[in-house]
């Protein structure tokens, strides 16, 4: 019986084999190891692929020093005595804004260990202490020298087939981003094959998109960028790094906001604050102040043995006139500086200025946005963290908590500056009653802001997904009742404050809070996961204390089947630790 069996089963795989071969015949020309179309994984086109896909780490290099690592966010770190948070590489710009406070001092910088790195093969790396950064630093290559090609990038999604001659297996990958590929190309044995779905795209440095269509123009495309533009694998940071055509350039292709104005070590901020400035390619230039109204004046650049100056001249706004060196041309941001006390400091504002409303609008209706904050005047309204918007056609907006909701009206316009406005009319919620002029505009996430009156609004797109991670949270939490283990707050220990409660985190968002099974407290709760990718859990138990404490968007920490770890900051920078247990 046992010999009929093997002998059986010989007999399937043999014909499964038979089958296979023959459908591979039929519907498959497989690639051959000599076919221009394909690449081995050893073969030096495979390594140019790998090479423009490798992480660059330079980014970060103002805190780390090393181009072939960055350190996963969010983390944090000392500047000059000063405690920052860092969740995206937006918040960089913070140490540099420091660091430039004073051009005489001696900037010190600690980092907060433990933290964890990125490689350039996207391999995640633990580092507990200085001396282990440092080592692992020393390895890399600067200067610009090293493997990566950072002068042209890959435009996802790309698709991939796999061949391996060996066992005559052939599969389709489709990419979406560096990661992917740099991950999916160390995965592969030398004698692998590769074929790519052509045409493809890549992007220059510049901006410039290239089509190509065979591994020979990828190839060629990818060597001639290889040395293209400047790496800036330096930790110079406020180096010049530009020249008299990409500042012109860059200086007429979007509005710049005013965010900050010292003159003769006068702060002037408060009157030119968010002016919009427009440079036209003509040499003149048109300054809207905060009423809309326009003033206009002259540009020009040169170059010095100082490096680029921009020269501004106006008849009114006399405390822009000056040659002013191009202290720095960074992300979005361009910094003026003049000796003597004098300085300029200026964000882009394409989106904010040159989106058409209607694309705003379309954005708006796609899915649902979660409040993450509002601020009224200076004061955060916390009862209204993690209420849910829908914006609905014809006008209609809806505010709810998943019990109760509130229902209003909005409309997407442009205030007197040409910039895109929100405005929100919704009477039993007077918090969100603005007219809210955007400052910050993804697809998933859009934050509203007036900074000189201290009003800001950030909401965050939530769309019904598949996100293993979140649904995973969401049903751990909802099979059972649960306790507050631990809540810190910087030193203090307020863990007792809630031995008396019971969580239930029901279905629909609904959080339940008892004592000896009498509902004391309803609340919302969410998990999301929000635009740097970071998971989040929402609670809103209102403002009222002790409850009203662990209001607030933490960050997701660490999950079992019985605990669940979170993580908060404020903006004072203490850390906040919660931990939910399950009752037993």
């Amino acid at each position: 019986m046992k010999k009929f069996f093997k002998s059986s089963a010989y007999a399937l795989l043999l014909m499964t084999a038979l089958i296979f071969t023959a459908c591979q015949e039929e519907f498959e020309e497989l690639p051959q190891p000599d076919d221009p179309q394909t690449i081995t994984a050893s073969s030096s086109t495979a390594k140019l692929i790998e090479d423009t896909c490798t992480n660059d780490g330079s980014f970060d290099n103002i805190v780390d020093g090393a181009s072939c690592f960055s350190i996963e966010f969010p983390y944090t770190v000392n500047v000059n005595g000063i405690e920052i948070t860092l969740d995206s590489r937006e918040d960089l710009h913070l140490i540099e804004e420091i660091f430039d406070e004073l051009e005489t001092d001696d900037d010190i910088l600690e980092i907060i260990f433990p933290i964890t790195v990125t490689l350039g093969d996207f391999r995640e790396l633990v580092i507990e202490g200085i001396e282990d950064l440092r080592a692992l630093a020393e390895e890399c290559i600067e200067g610009g020298d090293d493997d990566d090609i950072e002068c042209i990038d890959f435009v996802y999604p790309i698709t991939l087939f796999t061949f391996d001659v060996n066992e005559v297996q052939t599969g389709t990958v489709t990419v979406e981003s560096d990661k992917d590929l740099r991950q999916f190309m160390s995965g592969l044995d030398d004698s692998d094959l590769v074929s790519i779905e052509f045409p493809i795209t890549l992007v220059k440095y510049d901006g410039t998109e290239i089509q190509v269509n065979s591994n020979a123009e990828l190839a060629n495309a990818i060597e001639s960028a290889r040395n293209a533009c400047d790496e800036d694998d330096d930790n110079d940071h406020n180096d010049d790094d530009f020249d008299k055509e990409r500042l012109d350039n860059l200086l007429a292709e979007c509005p710049w906001l005013v965010k900050e104005v010292i003159r003769d070590e006068v702060n002037q901020t408060d009157q030119y604050f968010e002016y919009v400035m427009n440079f036209n390619e003509n040499g003149t230039v048109v300054v809207k102040d905060r009423m809309g109204n326009s003033l206009e004046g002259t540009w020009s650049t040169r170059i010095s043995d100082r490096g680029v100056l921009l020269k501004l001249e106006f008849d009114v706004l006399v405390d822009f006139n000056l040659e002013w060196v191009v202290y720095e041309l960074g992300e979005g941001v361009i910094k003026l500086y003049e000796e003597g006390g004098n300085k300029i400091l200026m964000h882009i504002a394409c989106d904010l200025f040159n989106t058409p409303p209607d694309s705003l609008r379309d954005i708006l209706r796609e899915c649902v946005w979660i409040i993450k904050k509002v601020k009224n005047q200076g004061e955060e309204i916390d009862r209204l963290i993690g209420f849910e918007f829908q914006f609905l056609a014809g006008g209609v907006v809806t505010l709810s908590d998943g019990t109760t909701t509130s229902e209003g009206t909005w409309e997407i316009t442009t205030n007197a500056q040409g910039r895109l406005v929100m405005a929100i009319s919704m009477g039993d919620e007077p918090a969100v009653n603005f007219e809210w002029p955007i400052s910050e505009l993804r697809d998933d996430r859009l934050k509203f802001e007036v900074e000189d009156i201290d009003y800001e609004l950030v909401l965050q797109r939530v769309c019904e997904d598949n996100d293993g991670d979140v649904m995973e949270i969401r049903n751990v939490l909802m099979g059972g009742e649960w306790m507050i283990a631990l809540f810190e707050e910087g030193e203090v220990n307020a863990t007792a404050n809630y031995g008396d409660y019971t969580f239930y985190f029901h279905p629909n968002h609904r959080l339940e809070v008892s004592i000896n099974d009498m509902p004391v407290r309803d609340g919302i709760w969410r998990v999301i996961r929000n635009s740097d990718g970071k998971l989040k859990v929402y609670l809103n138990l209102g403002d009222e204390d002790p409850l009203g404490e662990i209001t607030d968007d933490w960050y997701f920490v660490s999950l079992t089947a019985d605990r669940l770890e979170l993580i908060d900051e404020s903006g004072d920078g203490t850390v906040s630790s919660l931990v939910f247990e399950k009752n037993p």
